[in-house]
């Protein structure tokens, strides 16, 4: 896969998706978990790539994490769409 990079970044929801995993008090392995009833393989090694932003997010990652954290992709995008205005 080709590697991309924005700004610097694999991915703009690195710190917004720790935060709200850590708002929640979930681990990675219990994000992972809920992820999976979800229908997406993902496992903790790659939510702590993601968090460190050394890992893409696909599309249906990013809804994925929406639906298990309760929260809007706007929620998720809000750091990126705060500092680009």
């Amino acid at each position: 896969m080709k590697q991309i990079i924005f700004n610097g970044r694999k991915n703009v929801i690195s710190d917004s998706l720790k935060h709200y995993r850590q708002t929640l008090k979930l681990s990675q392995n219990a994000l992972a978990a809920r992820m999976q009833t979800f229908g997406c393989n993902i496992d903790q090694q790659m939510i702590s790539k993601i968090e460190k932003n050394t890992r893409q997010v696909t599309d249906y990652e990013l809804l994925c994490f929406c639906l298990s954290l309760h929260i809007s992709p706007a929620d998720l995008l809000k750091d990126y769409l705060t500092d680009n205005k």
